[in-house]
């Protein structure tokens, strides 16, 4: 016989998953001008001209308020990330205690870094909206430079990947433990995150397979065994 457990921590770490994809969706919604950008479905990602972006945020001089920058809002929503991996923990540790454990560090570690990738995108976006118009030329190489995909830029970023990669491991390990298409679902969803990074129309898609995903892995949370 089950019951629904009253624990506070399985119920607050249940309200993770659900507030974890809906949250990030909302933050990869915010990056479309129009409702027909989404379905402008690419296979690798393509920078936005450095002189468009530097000039557009320049001109803006960060009139919008900052929680309304999308990678703000992601930024404060990454403590999500260690929860849900903890919800995803407990529901597997019954039957497989390490490998839960590892792959639940490994998502954890990856969490860390991914929080350099925001405040990094969120440091560069306020910061030239701060700029004088008369140093935009500077402020182009500048931006140029910092964000070419190589050395410390590239570090982070590749180290940010691990979020994605361990919760792929964590679900994997769920299997037996939930369904076979949640385990699939919730898999899928963070590869597509993974291989379309930047990608904000896939990313999307892969935040909506780990919501359904995560449903059972709710349920499986607030189980108890009588």
């Amino acid at each position: 016989m089950t019951t629904t457990t009253n624990d506070p921590v399985r119920r607050v770490l249940a309200a993770a998953l659900v507030a974890l994809p809906c949250l990030f969706m909302l933050v990869f919604l915010m990056h479309f001008r129009r409702p027909a950008d989404f379905f402008h479905f690419r296979l690798h990602y393509e920078q936005r001209p450095p002189e468009q972006t530097v000039t557009s945020l320049i001109r803006a001089q960060n009139r919008w308020p900052l929680v309304h920058d999308p990678h703000v809002i992601g930024y404060l929503g990454l403590p999500l990330f260690p929860l849900c991996a903890f919800a995803m923990y407990l529901a597997g540790k019954g039957r497989r205690p390490l490998a839960s454990w590892l792959t639940m560090m490994v998502t954890i570690t990856g969490t860390i870094y991914l929080g350099g990738i925001f405040g990094m995108w969120t440091a560069f976006y306020r910061g030239l909206g701060l700029v004088d118009p008369s140093q935009t030329e500077g402020a182009i190489a500048t931006f140029k430079a910092m964000t070419t995909n190589q050395g410390a830029f590239l570090l982070t970023t590749t180290l940010g990947k691990l979020t994605m990669i361990g919760l792929v491991s964590q679900a994997l390990v769920l299997s037996g433990r939930i369904k076979a298409w949640a385990v699939a679902s919730i898999a899928t969803g963070a590869l597509l995150f993974l291989f379309f990074w930047d990608l904000d129309n896939w990313m999307l898609l892969g935040m909506l397979l780990m919501l359904a995903g995560f449903v059972p892995v709710r349920r499986a949370l607030l189980q108890e065994e009588g």
